[in-house]
């Protein structure tokens, strides 16, 4: 994996195989309507995502709970930094329970913004959300990507205990860089910690992580950080291309070549995920996961997952 040189700080030109879709479908449209009438928030539209109109035509679209306003600032990302002032939105899983159900999915993505100003992250919310679909729409399979939850196990565990399927942290980037990428209170061992505490508490739920490349880091480095995802249990990956969302961001580095993709793809799955999605427009809610999952949950040879707060915790995964 190529690495530029670090006095170069203008962007590398756009690559050929770097293609973006129009939005050209009426899920898109009509996915684009609900959004406006409820106030809902995209993680697709705050993070500048560059498959917005690939999944949102497909009619998938990953809902970011919480408000728009983190308080963390990570310098990869575009999501707005500040103190929401503990503000919640209390009718949240009301509106998002309704547009599920409009929607008509059976595969739902959540995901956050940090809420360091609430004592539990925000956990409680997130758990309210996700049992308002199951009311709404109890066939509905749903896979969250949480913040660190400020490291409180029992912040994760509430979030467990509404059934989840599939239970997400990014680690973002190698161990190396991540102090320049991450904010501080974002750190590798913290991530690989929840990770663990999500499998110990949970060991049936999945658990997924996402890796950014184009950073600097060298395929060695991207190799020990699958292999140090795979120690804690996770069981699902993805890849994608880094891109800044401005100037102020941190700096690009490379363009990584889809060969380079495939090659770690084909590594993440000998090191034992069973799914790893890589590629340059990957993301950690990339709908090529959604599928995977679904097709794996509902296939004949899949023991059903029986999950709810009584008896779900230890147990031996199916």
């Amino acid at each position: 994996m190529s690495i530029l040189s670090p006095k170069q700080n203008k962007r590398p030109s756009l690559p050929e195989w770097f293609k973006i879709r129009p939005p050209t479908t009426e899920a898109f449209a009509k996915i684009k309507k609900q959004l406006a009438v409820t106030g809902l928030k995209t993680v697709c539209e705050e993070a500048h995502c560059p498959n917005l109109a690939e999944c949102w035509s497909g009619g998938t679209a990953t809902f970011m709970l919480l408000g728009e306003t983190c308080t963390r600032g990570c310098r990869f990302c575009a999501v707005k930094t500040g103190n929401p002032h503990q503000e919640i939105d209390e009718m949240e899983p009301w509106k998002l329970a309704q547009s599920v159900k409009k929607f008509g999915h059976d595969y739902v993505v959540l995901t956050m913004v940090a809420r360091d100003d609430l004592e539990d992250g925000g956990a409680a919310h997130l758990a309210k959300c996700i049992r308002a679909i199951h009311r709404e729409t109890p066939k509905v399979l749903v896979e969250i990507l949480i913040s660190d939850l400020r490291g409180k196990e029992l912040s994760l565990q509430t979030v467990l205990e509404s059934r989840p399927v599939v239970l997400a942290h990014n680690i973002e980037t190698i161990d190396r860089l991540t102090k320049f990428v991450r904010d501080g209170r974002a750190n590798y061992a913290q991530t690989l910690q929840v990770l663990t505490n999500a499998k110990k508490l949970a060991p049936h739920i999945y658990t997924k992580s996402s890796i950014m490349l184009g950073l600097g880091e060298t395929e060695e480095e991207v190799v020990q950080t699958m292999r140090d995802l795979r120690a804690v249990g996770v069981d699902m990956l993805t890849l994608g291309q880094y891109l800044p969302p401005t100037p102020g961001h941190v700096a690009l580095k490379e363009y990584v070549h889809p060969d380079q993709f495939a090659k770690l793809e084909t590594i993440g799955l000998e090191l034992g995920f069973i799914y790893v999605a890589s590629g340059p427009l990957v993301r950690s809610s990339y709908r090529a996961g959604e599928l995977f999952v679904k097709n794996l949950l509902n296939s004949p040879t899949q023991k059903p997952l029986e999950i709810s707060p009584k008896n779900s915790y230890n147990q031996p995964k199916p």
